[in-house]
């Protein structure tokens, strides 16, 4: 394991989904942020079908700073239930790992 994690989180528009990266990055919580939009989302919620535009997130950061960004995605989040999703990195590009690593306090 690299000790690196990616965290999903969906977000309504692009200027939320920048507002939380920025927190995020100058909160050295997160390394990096990127922003993917045209995301289409269809689910249903308190038994009505949604359909809806949003932002995907997706945030590298060390694996034991994950509780860390979950509570302040949180925090920041207009969604009552906000998407926060951890996968944990099994290998990657070691120059780059060692970056993520070495930005997130």
């Amino acid at each position: 394991m690299s000790g690196v994690c990616v965290v999903l989180v969906t977000a309504p528009s692009m200027e939320k989904g920048a507002e939380i990266a920025r927190t995020l990055i100058d909160e050295s919580l997160i390394a990096c942020a990127n922003l993917i939009p045209g995301i289409r989302s269809i689910y249903r919620w308190k038994g009505e079908l949604c359909d809806e535009a949003e932002v995907l997130l997706v945030m590298k950061t060390r694996g034991e700073r994950f509780a860390a960004v979950e509570a302040r995605v949180r925090s920041l989040h207009v969604y009552e239930v906000p998407e926060i999703l951890r996968m944990d990195v099994a290998a990657g590009h070691q120059p780059y790992l060692d970056w993520v690593l070495g930005s997130v306090r």
